[in-house]
């Protein structure tokens, strides 16, 4: 086999595929869509520095995940909550609390902004689905556990 040959198969970019594309809607907080223009300029610039080094590999990389944000961007909602309303809504942080006293607070958000280990939860998650609509003072089924709405704020 010719070195050429095995040069330009190493040179190819791998076939990454396309990024899934939730099927939800694409709710947003404000910081949510801050975020999302966040990575599409970080990409744009990693984007052009790759192209000056002639990386090919990265330049698919980087151009898939555009190509994501992009889409994300373009169907980005905006859901501002009503300020006052103790109904559980996007963009809202909740708080529950179970019989014993322990509690969680969640901030429901959407999907890309979601990061469970600061609290934040997607508003497809199951958890976020069944506190909608819900008013303070409300009791919730969890794994098994009753816990009651205590707050619901923005």
């Amino acid at each position: 086999m010719s070195r050429a040959f095995t040069k330009e198969q190493d040179d190819a970019p791998d076939d990454l595929g396309e990024r899934p594309i939730s099927p939800f809607r694409n709710l947003v907080t404000r910081n949510g869509l801050s975020l999302i223009e966040d990575e599409l300029a970080h990409l744009q610039r990693e984007l052009a520095q790759a192209n000056v080094a002639g990386d090919r590999s990265a330049i698919a990389r980087i151009s898939r995940d555009l190509r994501y944000w992009a889409a994300r961007r373009e169907t980005a909602e905006l859901s501002v909550p009503e300020a006052g309303s103790d109904v559980v809504r996007f963009g809202m942080t909740v708080e529950l609390e179970d019989e014993d006293g322990e509690t969680r607070i969640w901030t429901i958000v959407g999907e890309d902004e979601a990061d469970p280990s600061k609290g934040k939860i997607s508003h497809a998650a199951p958890v976020a689905i069944m506190l909608f609509g819900k008013p303070v003072g409300d009791v919730v089924k969890i794994n098994g556990k009753q816990w009651e709405i205590v707050s619901a704020k923005i």
